[in-house]
């Protein structure tokens, strides 16, 4: 069970931050998602390697993007999803991986490699995927959601948390109006966008989150919230009146990876750690810790039948076979989100009378 929330992993960012201390001998500086790790296995590395850890935390792809872009912040390893080291390949922002120092990596299963965000496998070692969808308070509503349209229809007011990244958020809004995660058509995208506004509009949504869902659906401060599968596994250990619900329309299945960018000043350093991540026994404890699920097939094997059962974190073939990727868009249609993104975090609530 996690001890740690939002407050710990900004703390970390602060104290630990590339540069900030004054840590002399070997490094290597880590950049990932909140929540998203057993952070002893940092010490074990450490202990092994000699290599000291500087461990950071990011919200969402895009403020992992808006980092490494700006060149403010040297980092060593990142873990984007899918969809962004597509756009870091295409803007040449990664480092090739020298796979040789990486021999961990035969342990990962086939399927999750040479995907469309990296066909030709050179830039990316896959750490955990899942799926997202739905949490709700099982006393607070009195009926189940079953369709992503169910956040826009439902006469809670205030109590619905939703994703505060453009990709998510417009997605599954453009899932609910029976579109593609991956459309370029603008015409569907300003749908999806309007249907967003409505919804805020209308007073519905409590509020625009990442990490900060755990607090807020632990403590019964809202009673349904967007977010990923693993993370629910997580909520739910805490607050047994939590339950999961995989949208009929099918929901975005996603890769994250260890990556390398080219700001990077510790490359051999990079490589051990992605190759320690990828032990088996790293990987197990990792899933146990996050609730994610492990693209390793020789962990997998090891896994307690109770862990790679549950079909939150394993759905089935027929629940899998409905969900989507999202894939890298064009530069042209990534502008087009982020102002609609704007139209979206710029809405008001209006006023009811009577």
């Amino acid at each position: 069970m996690k001890g740690k929330r939002m407050l710990c992993a900004l703390l970390l960012t602060a104290l630990l931050l590339p540069g900030c201390g004054r840590q002399s001998g070997p490094v290597v500086n880590v950049y990932n998602w909140g929540e998203y790790i057993d952070e002893s296995v940092l010490d074990d590395f450490e202990a092994e390697t000699g290599i000291h850890v500087n461990y950071s935390t990011f919200a969402s792809n895009e403020m992992l993007y808006s980092s490494i872009k700006s060149g403010g912040s040297s980092y060593d390893v990142i873990i984007p999803s899918d969809y962004m080291i597509a756009r870091m390949i295409r803007e040449d922002l990664l480092m090739e991986l020298d796979y040789s120092q990486i021999p961990n990596m035969a342990n990962l299963d086939a399927q999750y490699l040479h995907r469309e965000f990296d066909p030709e496998q050179r830039y990316s070692v896959p750490y955990m995927w899942g799926t997202t969808g739905i949490i709700y308070n099982t006393t607070m509503v009195d009926k189940a959601p079953e369709s992503w349209m169910d956040l826009f229809t439902t006469e809670l007011r205030g109590q619905v948390l939703i994703f505060d990244n453009p990709r998510d958020c417009i997605g599954l809004a453009l899932k609910a109006l029976g579109y593609s995660f991956n459309t370029t058509n603008e015409e569907e995208i300003r749908e999806a966008t309007e249907l967003l506004i409505g919804q805020k509009q209308a007073g519905i949504v409590q509020a625009y989150v990442m990490d900060q869902i755990f607090d807020k659906m632990i403590n019964n401060e809202a009673a349904i919230g967007t977010y990923y599968a693993g993370d629910y596994l997580s909520m739910v250990e805490e607050n047994p009146d939590l339950a999961f619900c995989m949208p009929e329309e099918g929901a975005n299945l996603f890769i994250d990876a260890m990556c390398v960018p080219k700001s990077c000043e510790n490359y051999e350093n990079a490589l051990a750690f992605i190759n320690f991540m990828c032990r088996d026994d790293i990987v197990l404890r990792n899933c146990e810790e996050v609730g994610y699920s492990t693209p390793s097939a020789t962990a997998l094997a090891q896994m307690d039948p109770e862990m790679k059962e549950d079909p939150v974190a394993y759905p089935s073939p027929e629940v899998l076979a409905k969900c989507e990727t999202f894939g890298g868009l064009p530069d042209d249609t990534l502008s087009f989100y982020d102002r609609e993104w704007i139209r979206v975090c710029l809405a008001k609530v209006k006023p009811h009378f009577g």
